[in-house]
C-alpha cells in the first residue's frame, strides 16, 4: 500500500485577505490556482517556497457564498517550522496580524487567519533565548 499526504483544504471568504497572511508575512507561495465553473469555486494552492504538489494548503473560495465559516472543536491548527520565531512574529505584527500566543519561550507562537484558522509557528531547532517584547506580551483571544 502506498499513501502520500497531498493538501489541507480551508474555506475562505476572501482569497486576497487570506493571502495577506499566508503569503506576505508567512512566506508561502501560490504555485497554482483553478477555477471550477460548475462548482462556482476557486481553488488556490499554497506551498512553501520551491514546493509543489503535496504538503499544500488549498484555499477554497466559493463564489457568491454568504456563509460565515466556523471551525469545529475537532479541528486543531496548521503548524509551520520557521527559521526565527521572533522575526516571523514581527513580520506578522508589522502586517497587522495579531499574535494570539506570543513566543515567550522563544519556541512557539499562534496566530489566526482572517477566517479563524489557528496557525502554530515553531522555532526550528532549539528555542531562541527569551527576549522582550515577547516575554512580557500577554495572550490575545484564543488559538
Amino acid at each position: 500500500m502506498s499513501i502520500k499526504f497531498l493538501h489541507t483544504m480551508i474555506r475562505v471568504s476572501d482569497i486576497d485577505e487570506s493571502k495577506k497572511l499566508y503569503c506576505d508575512p508567512l512566506g508561502l507561495e501560490e504555485p497554482r490556482r483553478k477555477d471550477l465553473d460548475g462548482a462556482k469555486a476557486t481553488l488556490v494552492f499554497l506551498s512553501e517556497p520551491g514546493g509543489g504538489p503535496g504538503n499544500e494548503i488549498e484555499l477554497t473560495y466559493n463564489w457568491d457564498s454568504e456563509e460565515v465559516y466556523e471551525t469545529g472543536r475537532s479541528w486543531g491548527h496548521l503548524a509551520y517550522r520557521v527559521g526565527n520565531i521572533y522575526d516571523t512574529c514581527q513580520r506578522l505584527m508589522d502586517a497587522g496580524v495579531t499574535i494570539n500566543r506570543p513566543p515567550r519561550d522563544g519556541y512557539m507562537a499562534f496566530v489566526k487567519s482572517p477566517d479563524g484558522v489557528s496557525i502554530e509557528l515553531l522555532q526550528e531547532g532549539d528555542p531562541l533565548p527569551k527576549q522582550e517584547p515577547w516575554v512580557s506580551m500577554e495572550n490575545t483571544g484564543t488559538w
